[in-house]
């Protein structure tokens, strides 16, 4: 069963690292506010996966799954916070 969750950890690795070196560097920005609901979703199935694993070794995965997606969420809101701050107008002083 352990190796089940490594597979699935080393694709979903693989696959997200492949993704984001297709998407050119303008496009970041913007799609990092979508990215934020699938990493929410990341954390969910991670937090499921914590739950269900039986051995230290599945759980040592989970638990980086859940930092991991943690990171990803808390960095991904940040970012979008500062692009929309970056498109308000700036009040003039008097």
């Amino acid at each position: 069963m352990d190796f089940y969750f490594v597979f699935v950890f080393v694709i979903a690795s693989l696959l997200g690292f492949e993704l984001i070196n297709k998407v050119p560097p303008t496009l970041h920005t913007p799609l990092m506010s979508g990215s934020n609901a699938i990493s929410g979703i990341t954390l969910v199935g991670a937090l499921l996966c914590a739950e269900t694993g039986e051995g230290f070794f599945a759980q040592s995965l989970a638990f980086l799954a859940i930092v991991f997606a943690m990171i990803n969420v808390v960095g991904g809101y940040m970012v979008t916070d500062r692009m929309l701050a970056s498109f308000k107008k700036k009040e003039k002083q008097s």
